[in-house]
């Protein structure tokens, strides 16, 4: 994705429905663009993969995706069903991460809450074993995989 058109989608996004910020973050996403996404959070958002701790911040943030994002050669993040309702977002997906020139597939529940133009949680439901036996097979390697948790709690306020 262009520069242009990431900002494009941003400034959408600031003035658009909670479902297209998501959808804009969920692009970002996909272009491999960790500060497009991370621009369309709030400073202290807590991001849940609910197999992990909470992770709260948006520099806590881009590191994890960091993490998830460089290996792969490709991402694609299917949408099979959304809806919104007020300021909440909640999503099925199938999370595709191309790594190794094979596609490691993790069906996510997703829950986004926004304010302002900004997501202040996410919080995603997935089995960590499916996605953990997929990157053994693909990375042909059997070592314990980096905890991407966090000490910190996230606040339970949403």
């Amino acid at each position: 994705m262009d520069q242009s058109a990431t900002y494009c989608g941003l400034m959408t996004a600031l003035v658009a429905s909670p479902l297209a910020v998501v959808n804009a973050m969920i692009s970002a996403i996909e272009a491999k663009d960790i500060d497009a996404a991370v621009a369309l959070m709030s400073e202290d958002i807590s991001y849940e993969n609910m197999p992990m701790k909470p992770m709260t911040g948006r520099s806590v943030v881009a590191k994890v995706l960091q993490g998830f994002l460089t290996p792969a050669e490709e991402v694609d993040w299917q949408i099979v069903s959304e809806i919104e309702r007020d300021d909440m977002v909640f999503n099925e997906r199938l999370d595709r991460f191309k790594i190794n020139g094979q596609w490691l597939e993790l069906p996510i529940a997703g829950v986004f809450k926004v304010r302002e133009g900004k997501i202040v949680l996410w919080r995603d439901y997935f089995d960590m074993a499916t996605y953990s036996d997929q990157l053994k097979v693909i990375t042909q390697v059997n070592r314990e995989l980096p905890n991407l948790g966090s000490d910190v709690e996230a606040p339970r306020n949403f």
